[in-house]
Order: C-alpha cells, then sequence, then structure tokens
C-alpha cells in the first residue's frame, strides 16, 4: 500500500490491509502480543448483530446510505397473538443480514440525529464539503500508518470525528480512558503528511441519554498539552511496533496489580 489519501477504499478491505492503526497502537500500549492475537483469534459469527449506537450515530449523520443498507428499523407487531408473532418472525428472518433496531430505538436515533444538526456547528461541519471515511497513508518511524477519519474537510483543514457518550458530564473521562488524545495526535499527523496542513480536529459528542428532554451534543477541541501527550505516546509505540516488527517478538506478560483489600 503506498501513501496517499484514498477515498474509496472499503471499510472492510481497510480494516484488514497494511498499516498500522490507531486502534492496533491501541493494542501494542497494552502489550504488543495482542496485535498478533487480534490478527488470529477467531471471530464467532453465529452471534447475532448487536445495536452499536455508535457506528448508528456516525452512519446516520455521515453515511446515511449506509444506514439504509446496514440497519433497519421494525414495525409495530402485536406480539401477543400468534399472527403477530408469526408476522414479527418473518420480519425478522427477512432482515437477518441488517442491524435490526426496535421501534424505540429507531425513533431515539433519529431525535439524536436532529438534535445534533440543531447545533449550529456541527452542523456546519456536517454539511460542509468533505470526505466520510477516506484513507490516509503514510510512513513514519521507518512503518506504514493508516488513519480512517470519520470526515476529513482539506479545503478547510478540519478533521471531524463522531463519538457517543452516555453521560457528557464524564466524556473527558472517556477521552482519557479511549486515548482520544493519542486518536488527535495521530490523525492529524496522517492529515499533515498528506496535505502539509496542521489540522483542527473536533470531536463531536452525542449523548444516548436524555438531559431535560433532549439529547445533548457539544463539540470538543483537545488542549495543546493533551495533542503534545497524545503525539509522545504515539511516537513511542510507533518504536515499539518497529522493534516488533524486526525482531519478530511481539511481548505478551503484562503488569497485574491487585486492588487493596478492605478488611
Amino acid at each position: 500500500m503506498k501513501p496517499g489519501y484514498y477515498k474509496d477504499i472499503p471499510n472492510a478491505a481497510y480494516h484488514a490491509g497494511e498499516g498500522i492503526s490507531k486502534s492496533q497502537l491501541d493494542m501494542i500500549a497494552k502489550s504488543p502480543a495482542l496485535l498478533e492475537w487480534s490478527k488470529k483469534a477467531p471471530e464467532d459469527k453465529s452471534k447475532s448483530k448487536a445495536l452499536d449506537f455508535g457506528d448508528a450515530m456516525h452512519a446516520v449523520l455521515l453515511e446515511p446510505h449506509r444506514f439504509q443498507s446496514e440497519y433497519v428499523v421494525a414495525p409495530k407487531f402485536d406480539r401477543r397473538s400468534n399472527a403477530g408473532k408469526a408476522e414479527a418472525k418473518a420480519w425478522e428472518d427477512a432482515n437477518a443480514n441488517r442491524t435490526q433496531l426496535t421501534e424505540e430505538e429507531g425513533r431515539k436515533i433519529a431525535l439524536m440525529r436532529e438534535s445534533a444538526f440543531a447545533h449550529p456547528d456541527a452542523r456546519r461541519l456536517l454539511e460542509t464539503e468533505g470526505d466520510n471515511e477516506a484513507s490516509i497513508y503514510w510512513e513514519e518511524s521507518g512503518v506504514l500508518c493508516r488513519c480512517r477519519p470519520d470526515k476529513s474537510l482539506p479545503k478547510h483543514n478540519f478533521i471531524l470525528d463522531v463519538k457517543t457518550t452516555a453521560d457528557m458530564a464524564k466524556f473527558h473521562f472517556s477521552a482519557r480512558d479511549y486515548r482520544y488524545d493519542v486518536q488527535d495526535a495521530f490523525y492529524s499527523s496522517g492529515f499533515r503528511h498528506h496535505f502539509g496542513e496542521q489540522p483542527t480536529f473536533i470531536f463531536l459528542a452525542v449523548s444516548t441519554s436524555i438531559s431535560c428532554g433532549k439529547y445533548p451534543v457539544q463539540l470538543f477541541e483537545l488542549s495543546q498539552d493533551d495533542k503534545l501527550n497524545g503525539e509522545q505516546l504515539y511516537k513511542s509505540e510507533l518504536a515499539t511496533y518497529r522493534e516488533c516488527l524486526q525482531t519478530n517478538e511481539w511481548p505478551g506478560i503484562q503488569p497485574l496489580s491487585l486492588p487493596k483489600r478492605f478488611n
């Protein structure tokens, strides 16, 4: 895979392809062996698709065509009668290839979408010309890197990333736990390598919980200190990854600290 900016790589091909991604750096940060494990561990495909609000919101906000093809909202069924149960079963079987949403889930997702577009700056970013799910490949620290921003706006030097949160007041904890600082720095590096400009990275957070009858929406930008911390972390993890590639050794034993006992 050559460094560049690609608009037409399917999602499955991207995730199965070459290059180190941010989610893989997360595994390197814990234990390099986890990266090798993730490539070889079997996946139980017999499980039915469960609703992922994060993916559903991403699709309904940025890829409505994908939402239509991958998700379906169930109509009302009278499951108290045998006829209603049979009708529901027939509908479920006919839509087995899509993630099935209950009527309530469909209503909630629609309200969350409307809430996001009600925020003036969020609406502006969502509607401004840009590329959804474009893939960026670049070489850094001697290895091929890749990222796939939710939305890239090259003409304005912006990156938009959609997040869902159960509690907007605790979003900063999610940002820490899921290493959004590393994502910001890593994606920004890819953007800068290709376009030659430092982007403004914006997180669009949409709450899955109601507050005062509405689903809160906020836009966030990390502080410069957090961005620098994320840069230091991903560069250190790239160095670890490069060493693992060179030696073909993937350390897998992690330190374990026991919680304190209270007698």
